[in-house]
């Protein structure tokens, strides 16, 4: 596949949950493109569309590797976006970055993200969590803002004050996950 072809793929109306599998598929065997993928991403957050962000998130479920070389891209784009559907499944890959690094402990994703790249996920998870923003979104950034807290000594006391400020609002997903994680601040002493 070429750029042009992904290009005109990502802009070709809504995409069916069997053509983001495809494009995917294909995805897999041209990880050169993901850098194209996610500039789509952050072009299409300024429109209505989001394949970018759909098929971005899909093909991180399989190959999370890929977006390492584009670390400075994503991260410096994040705090840009403004369409919920392109927030959502890139907090999601916050979230699966901040797994890698910090409760997996994978040493390709240690060596190659650098603080600057985890401050720039944590400003925008903070702004997710606390913006007005659907609750996907908020899940994902609570438990990446969890994992930075085990770097950033100051995270996990924030984190706890917004979460027992915010909890009895939520709605029963924010409620599990927020319950979930002031469990484990309590475990940890906070």
């Amino acid at each position: 596949m070429t750029e042009g072809q992904l290009h005109t793929e990502l802009n070709s109306g809504r995409l069916s949950k069997e053509r983001i599998s495809g494009l995917v598929a294909i995805l897999e065997v041209h990880p050169k493109l993901t850098g194209n993928v996610l500039q789509e991403v952050f072009l299409q957050d300024k429109s209505e569309s989001f394949n970018a962000s759909w098929v971005l998130d899909h093909l991180m479920r399989k190959r999370l590797v890929y977006l390492l070389p584009h670390m400075d891209a994503f991260t410096k784009g994040l705090s840009t976006l403004t369409n919920e559907s392109a927030i959502r499944p890139m907090a999601h890959t916050c979230e699966m970055l901040c797994e890698a690094y910090f409760k997996v402990k994978d040493p390709v994703f240690i060596r190659t993200i650098s603080d600057a790249h985890l401050e720039r996920i944590m400003t925008a998870c903070f702004d997710w969590f606390i913006g007005p923003h659907k609750v996907a979104a908020k899940v994902f950034a609570m438990s990446s803002l969890y994992y930075l807290g085990t770097k950033f000594s100051w995270v996990h006391p924030e984190l706890k004050q917004i979460l027992e400020d915010t909890i009895s609002q939520g709605t029963a997903g924010y409620k599990n996950r927020g319950k979930k994680t002031l469990d484990k601040l309590i475990q940890l002493g906070h």
